[in-house]
């Protein structure tokens, strides 16, 4: 428990880091690569083929959603405390912004469970064919979908009021903390990109590089927390106005 009782410590970080770390692989499972075997879009009965075939992939990557929210739990608290002396009220709104957006992630499973449902139990509908349950059991996937769109919002304000934070601690790379301020926008602009533009290639291609700075930015502010840790040699009242 010793790792947790002192936010200023390495050991604190490294642990933070580990949670940080757990969120990548999970979400990257779980967000990018079970979607990319299961979802066939506008072929709602193949996905629902493809459930059904690929029950333990679905399931896993429900489950790996939810180790994700565990993960998010612990690393918004731990990144709340750690960053509480720099500015308590900008480290507050961060923690409420990921909250927030893990708030999103998690009603989305609802529409998870709907989907499967309806492609494992047809007779919870059974005045349904099935083409009109498959239709349905797509709709649910694609209001899951909106769903990203959503909470990434949310999680762009959030790596921007983490971006700052980072910058002022003077505790990790000044580069990860530009990162995360720079890069966010390309969450919000992939909602954009994808709900109201999205024949717009330029959009397309300025998302696209700004979500993979932000992406690289994450990955090198958990790896340094894993690694590294944080330097302690910081003043306890470390000003906003140093940015």
């Amino acid at each position: 428990m010793r790792a947790f009782s002192d936010p200023t410590s390495p050991q604190y970080a490294r642990v933070t880091g580990m949670f940080y770390l757990g969120i990548a692989i999970a979400g990257g499972f779980a967000i990018a690569y079970v979607p990319s075997q299961i979802v066939v879009q506008s072929d709602p009965a193949q996905t629902v083929t493809n459930i059904l075939t690929r029950t333990s992939l679905y399931q896993a990557g429900i489950a790996a959603d939810l180790a994700v929210m565990v993960f998010e739990i612990m690393a918004l608290t731990m990144l709340y405390f750690m960053f509480k002396p720099v500015s308590a009220t900008l480290s507050f709104a961060a923690a409420m912004a990921r909250l927030s957006m893990v708030s999103v992630m998690s009603a989305m499973l609802f529409f998870h469970a709907g989907a499967t449902l309806l492609a494992q139990s047809p007779e919870l509908v059974s005045s349904f064919d099935a083409a009109q349950r498959a239709d349905l059991a797509g709709l649910f996937l694609e209001m899951h979908r909106a769903g990203v769109w959503i909470w990434q919002v949310f999680f762009t304000l959030h790596l921007v009021l983490l971006g700052t934070l980072v910058l002022a601690s003077h505790r990790f790379p000044r580069i990860i903390g530009v990162g995360l301020i720079v890069g966010a926008s390309g969450y919000v602009l992939d909602s954009i990109y994808a709900f109201a533009f999205p024949d717009a290639a330029v959009l397309g291609i300025l998302r696209a590089g700004l979500l993979a700075i932000v992406t690289l930015s994450e990955i090198s502010f958990a790896l340094w927390l894993l690694i590294k840790g944080q330097s302690q040699d910081v003043p306890r009242h470390t000003k906003m106005a140093t940015i």
